[in-house]
């Protein structure tokens, strides 16, 4: 994963950031890799960066990203 060193979230940001990945893999057919897991979260961690807050908002942008690199 890669590295956010100035990465600092207040505790309900955290829930729901557990919130969107755990919903994040559910979506996904398995078997779900490691890394795909690792995508996913790397992408709700720089979304919540920029200040989203919203489970599904933070999903959504995960597994749209997730697809993008796939095709890549």
């Amino acid at each position: 994963m890669r590295d956010f060193p100035d990465a600092v979230f207040a505790p309900e940001t955290v829930e729901v950031m557990s919130e969107a990945l755990d919903a994040s893999v559910s979506a996904l057919p398995h078997p779900v890799t490691a890394g795909q897991v690792n995508q996913l979260a790397e992408s709700i961690l720089r979304t919540a960066q920029t200040g989203e807050c919203d489970t599904t908002t933070l999903q959504r942008m995960a597994l749209l990203e997730l697809q993008l690199t796939a095709r890549a």
